[in-house]
């Protein structure tokens, strides 16, 4: 049995590269990648990326209704590529993205609502920059992921990536309340699709409809602010309102309506209880998209609408948004060494570290948001690879329990030395990418509330003593050969998007100004609007 196993091991470590050959996919990808730089070099003085950006993701969804189920090959390498050329083209806006211009840039604006004055406007500034860049990378690392695990229903499966990244695209460069919010909310149904068909345990409806009740009833409330801000002003345009001024009470009110909308995103304690839950019965891809991406909703929301659009409020708020951090560093760190689900492990110190984010995003200082930014990406990055972490073992050993788990360091070595880097990068060791962020986040701490930075670097302390604790259990110690009875390391499609990952979260502890330096005068106009805060001092 177990020389079986190995046969088909093998097998599966050259079928992944010899399809790719086979079906000409590198020289088609490349063809066209090639293609992609010198039409953008011909348009360099006028090309703007945006609009086919917003639109690319719908391609491969119409390709894919036309290719039957059974061909399951052609299904995975259309796929593939289409998700590696929209990555490509994303990062056109990086290159052409110019960090000291003001305003957005890339500029599309499509009459919608005349009548209500609703527009499809969209532009990209340096904070949100990043995050489409990250979803345009995030979507071909799940279909690698993915790329033997699932068997059913296939192209409804990819059919889901590609929607989820559609809807993400246009979250992060929508500058209409209106339009925001319907992208927000659509979200949710290929991720809730997601996890109640493809989820790999019994409880994958429940948690299903969790995820989905929980997010959806909760931005009601945003709903409602919108409505109301456009009964007063005439208008949703994003642009126009940042020079609209509200009244504190109004804005109170406001605040506290899109607060609790983005508060169940992240997740803040109390509201954290579906994101735990939605990990555990969700797909390997799933939980990657969940973490690296959508938990950075709710952040980018606070951002981009409420410390801008409410400036005072946000001031007025400050004191409970680091009491709700502080407690949810705390808890949720705790929680986590007491947790035997190795994705639970991971769920809940994603929301210690969102819980750290919210502090420096709150810091009044551009030091301490250029620093929850950095660490927004870093978790993306970070956690996406913990989650493909556990997604290999359970591939091979069908079980997430911690207790069946031990002395795989010399059973799967290459195995061994990527956790390891993740481990340590999501303990924000020096010269990872997550330790860029948490010392800027510390930096701007110490400026608001000595306090506060003493609680938000408890979070540091914790997540060294958790991550090494898993590292520990899963690699050193006796194997427990009733359940490890065979070793199979890393096969060469794991190395390869693993090890993007890798390269990734070392470049960017090691040139973290490849971020700061387009992210550094978008933050600086957020911070503009700021600069009337109270510093709390104890």
């Amino acid at each position: 049995m177990i020389a079986k196993f190995k046969m088909e091991t093998n097998y599966n470590k050259n079928s992944f590269f010899s399809n790719l050959f086979n079906q000409k996919f590198i020289y088609a990808t490349i063809a066209l990648s090639v293609f992609i730089a010198l039409f953008a070099i011909c348009c360099l003085h006028a090309f703007n990326p945006l609009p086919a950006l917003l639109l690319f993701p719908l391609a491969p969804i119409i390709l894919l209704c036309f290719i039957q189920k059974q061909k399951i090959v052609q299904l995975r390498l259309v796929s593939l590529g289409f998700s590696i050329v929209i990555f490509i083209w994303s990062l056109l806006t990086y290159i052409f993205f110019d960090g000291w211009a003001v305003g957005f840039q890339f500029p599309v604006e499509i009459n919608w609502f005349s009548t209500f004055n609703i527009s499809f406007n969209y532009g990209v500034d340096g904070v949100s920059l990043f995050f489409i860049i990250l979803t345009t990378f995030l979507i071909p690392v799940c279909i690698l992921s993915s790329w033997e695990s699932i068997q059913k229903s296939l192209k409804e499966f990819f059919i889901m990536l590609f929607l989820i990244e559609f809807f993400l695209i246009q979250v992060f460069s929508v500058l209409d309340l209106v339009l925001f919010y319907i992208f927000f909310e659509a979200i949710l149904i290929p991720m809730f699709i997601m996890i109640g068909v493809w989820g790999s345990r019994s409880r994958k409806i429940h948690a299903a409809y969790q995820f989905f009740l929980y997010t959806f009833f909760g931005s009601v409330l945003m709903l409602l602010g919108i409505f109301f801000i456009y009964n007063s002003t005439g208008t949703t345009d994003y642009v126009v309102l940042l020079r609209t001024e509200f009244m504190p009470t109004v804005q109170l009110f406001l605040w506290l309506a899109f607060f609790i909308s983005f508060m169940i995103k992240i997740p803040l304690i109390p509201l954290h209880i579906w994101l735990p839950e939605a990990h555990v019965e969700a797909p390997t891809a799933g939980s990657v998209l969940l973490a690296g991406i959508l938990l950075k909703l709710g952040t980018y929301g606070l951002l981009r609408f409420s410390i801008p659009l409410f400036p005072f409020a946000s001031q007025f708020f400050t004191p409970l948004i680091f009491t709700i951090s502080i407690m949810g560093i705390v808890y949720t760190s705790c929680t986590t060494i007491r947790q035997i689900d190795l994705k639970k492990i991971i769920a809940y110190s994603s929301v210690a570290h969102m819980s750290l984010v919210t502090v420096g995003l709150f810091s009044n200082s551009i030091v301490g948001v250029e620093g929850a930014l950095a660490l927004m990406l870093s978790h993306g990055l970070v956690s996406s690879g913990l989650f493909l972490c556990v997604g290999v073992l359970y591939d091979r050993y069908k079980t997430r329990l911690i207790r069946y788990y031990g002395g795989l360091v010399a059973m799967m070595p290459n195995f061994a030395v990527v956790f390891m880097i993740f481990s340590l990068a999501n303990m924000g060791l020096p010269l990872t990418s997550a330790f860029v962020g948490e010392f800027a986040i510390l930096l701007g701490a110490f400026n608001a509330n000595t306090l506060v930075a003493v609680g938000a670097s408890l979070g540091v302390i914790f997540s060294a003593a958790y991550s090494t604790w898993l590292y520990n259990r899963v690699m050193f110690g006796p194997v427990n050969e009733n359940y490890i009875n065979y070793h199979a390391d890393l096969n060469r499609r794991e190395i390869f998007f693993m090890g993007l990952l890798v390269i990734l979260v070392i470049y960017f502890g090691l040139f973290p100004n490849a971020i700061f330096s387009k992210l550094h005068f978008s933050v600086t106009n957020i911070h503009a609007s700021t600069l009337n805060w109270p510093i709390y001092q104890f």
